[in-house]
């Protein structure tokens, strides 16, 4: 999941990515940010279906085929967490990665 995340947002960004694990309750939180052009609020779902690729453009060489964020929130729910899509500070893409923690 982690691969995938630092592979689209170093693609995407346009000078930084930023990634950051903190917890949030009994939560481990990864969030992967980067300064690119985002997610438009109206594909933020449809992302995480198999083969979809926003930037058409792109060939299948550059841009793969479209399954590697839908395989990464399978992942995430397999383990019990989610795998969401936002507007990052800088301006670019979200990514936040929650997973369920033990207690200490």
């Amino acid at each position: 999941v982690l691969a995938n995340l630092l592979d689209n947002a170093q693609r995407h960004a346009r000078s930084a990515v930023e990634v950051t694990v903190r917890r949030d309750g009994e939560a481990a939180v990864v969030a992967v940010a980067d300064d690119g052009e985002g997610v438009p609020a109206a594909d933020r779902e449809r992302i995480f279906e198999r083969f979809v690729r926003l930037d058409a453009a792109r060939s299948r060489d550059d841009g793969g085929a479209g399954l590697g964020l839908a395989i990464a929130r399978d992942v995430a729910v397999r383990h019990g967490g989610t795998l969401t899509v936002h507007d990052a500070p800088a301006g670019g893409a979200l990514f936040e990665l929650r997973l369920p923690g033990e207690r200490a």
